[in-house]
């Protein structure tokens, strides 16, 4: 059997020794290579060409969970055009490699906006006496991937009402109090003290959180956004903040990305921005070290692949 697997376009020691532990040989690419580890979220481009000049490829394991920046190229690789001749090529995403770190980041910027954190570093006086209780509160988590069944776990000790508003809203999520469809959406944004996004970014979420879904937030609820900038309309979410539309919002991840040192967003009260640090690179390493043995194990056994990436719905 050919055990050949390439990475591209930088590879790392842990990577190369995940692939030899999961049974695989690492070289560089050729005709003989059926399987490739994919490690640049920023050059698409970059791998359209190598899957054109290369069609004996069968499996590409991508590099984190949201693939939206590969979306273009799988559905054509899956569609079996000319041009891109993979009858058989299956990608896969890290989708829940990262859930534990990006979870928890998740839960401390929820923490730290119900505590007034933003403003007490700031502040250099004792000013007002402020907080608010996680426990017993409404929590509204988009999406309904690995994140979110971390964050369940997360939050139990709180013994919040959590709501997970999902593509798939009949298939119940353990430890959610319900599990509902993205009909139901702007219903629940009404109810929730805390909304956080961790859904994955397809043309259905991309701009979702604009003006009109801020105005049925209540005034004392929290944003938090570990999935994807563009999910949120920049503008809108500055104009919540600074008009008391929300109470406040945590997000790592922004719509420009990174967010210049002018953006006028840096001036909203109540916001915290972390550098898309929720899964920082040895976290990446590690964790994606661990789902490249699984895979290789995998392919070379002729067995199914952990996180395969749907071209309809794009993750």
């Amino acid at each position: 059997m050919n055990k050949l697997v390439a990475i591209e376009p930088k590879s790392f020691v842990e990577y190369e020794a995940a692939v030899v532990a999961g049974g695989g040989v690492v070289t560089q690419m050729s005709s003989e290579v059926r399987a490739l580890i994919w490690t640049d979220y920023h050059a698409p481009h970059q791998l359209a060409e190598l899957l054109i000049a290369n069609p004996q490829l069968e499996w590409v394991q991508l590099p984190f969970a949201g693939v939206d920046a590969f979306a273009d190229i799988i559905a054509t690789n899956a569609s079996g055009t000319s041009s891109t001749p993979h009858s058989k090529l299956t990608f896969t995403s890290a989708k829940g490699c990262y859930r534990e770190p990006v979870a928890e980041h998740a839960l401390a910027l929820t923490l730290a906006l119900c505590r007034a954190l933003p403003e007490r570093i700031l502040e250099k006086k004792w000013g007002r006496q402020f907080a608010v209780s996680l426990y017993e509160s409404r929590v509204l988590i988009f999406g309904g991937g690995g994140i979110t069944e971390e964050l369940l776990t997360l939050l139990a000790p709180f013994k919040t009402h959590v709501a997970v508003v999902r593509k798939h809203g009949g298939l119940s999520m353990p430890g959610a109090t319900e599990t509902l469809g993205f009909d139901r959406l702007d219903e629940q944004l009404a109810l929730a003290d805390v909304v956080i996004l961790a859904a994955a970014l397809t043309p259905e979420t991309t701009g979702l959180f604009d003006a009109r879904r801020f105005a049925l937030m209540k005034d004392t609820a929290y944003l938090v956004n570990i999935a994807r900038g563009p999910m949120v309309d920049t503008a809108a979410l500055e104009h919540a903040l600074k008009g008391g539309i929300i109470a406040g919002a945590g997000i790592d991840v922004t719509d420009p990305e990174p967010l210049p040192d002018s953006h006028s967003l840096w001036s909203a009260p109540n916001l915290i921005v972390t550098p898309h640090s929720a899964d920082t690179r040895p976290m990446v390493v590690r964790l994606f070290s661990k789902r490249i043995h699984e895979n290789v194990t995998a392919f070379l056994a002729g067995e199914q692949l952990v996180g395969q990436v749907d071209a309809q719905l794009g993750y």
